[in-house]
């Protein structure tokens, strides 16, 4: 368990606050005091911490308010959260871990029980943000999904919809429509559209010839008439510019 792990101690009562702090700064931890919910609240907002234990019964905000607004905020909602208190009859230690606590633990309690009840449940926090590291690294990557208005395009199954419709292109009016939607509300030149769709370096005239019929077959795919450049702009003398459908 590394002995750096921060620990916030809740607690109004200042002498059993202090007995607490000076147990955990023994065994290594960095510890951090408050005498009520809201001033923990307040610390939680600063620093980060790695382990809550509170009281119950405290003044303003209790133990059981705090533990609720705690897992409330997503950041803080992974954070152990132990409740130590002088409440011992059993329907408070049934409420506490009702609430979804990780711990009740009465008063008075010794030192080593109070330190391994902190150590499993640094353990045991460790090892679940572990497990979610390797899931995360095994996960497939969310498909690369281009969206520019209406038009859906997914590269990675070469398909490309319009307002829901699936559009039938080929190899290379995807290719072309693909690399106009990645530069959506830029002038792309008729020879950088042929380098990609041709894998051909040639002067503007020649690429201008090359890339007109399939503007023109994707403009119609895409549902303009004939003459209506629609969504795919041609600046003339420059290129070509894909805007929202």
């Amino acid at each position: 368990m590394k002995a750096s792990a921060s620990i916030l101690v809740t607690d109004d009562e200042p002498r059993l606050r202090s007995t607490i702090q000076e147990i955990l700064k023994a065994a290594g931890y960095r510890v951090l005091t408050a005498g009520d919910g809201e001033e923990a609240l307040a610390m939680l907002e600063l620093q980060s911490v790695d382990l809550i234990l509170a009281d119950v019964a405290m003044p303003g905000m209790n133990g059981y308010q705090l533990y609720e607004r705690v897992r409330e905020n997503p950041q803080w909602v992974a954070i152990p959260f132990l409740f130590l208190t002088a409440r011992a009859m059993d329907s408070d230690i049934r409420y506490g871990k009702e609430l979804g606590a990780d711990d009740y633990l009465t008063k008075p309690i010794e030192p080593q029980d109070l330190l391994a009840a902190i150590r499993g449940k640094l353990r045991r926090a460790r090892q679940m943000a572990e497990q979610l590291e390797r899931v995360a690294a095994t996960s497939w990557p969310e498909p690369d999904i281009l969206i520019v208005g209406k038009l859906r395009i997914d590269p990675s199954q070469y398909a490309a919809w319009l307002d829901g419709q699936h559009i039938h292109l080929s190899a290379r009016e995807f290719t072309l429509l693909e690399y106009l939607a990645r530069r959506a509300g830029q002038v792309v030149s008729p020879q950088e559209l042929i380098r990609t769709t041709h894998e051909l370096d040639t002067d503007h005239a020649e690429a201008g010839t090359l890339v007109r019929p399939m503007i023109s077959s994707l403009r119609r795919k895409l549902g303009y008439p004939a003459g209506d450049p629609g969504c795919i702009e041609n600046i003339r003398g420059v290129g070509y510019r894909l805007t929202s459908p």
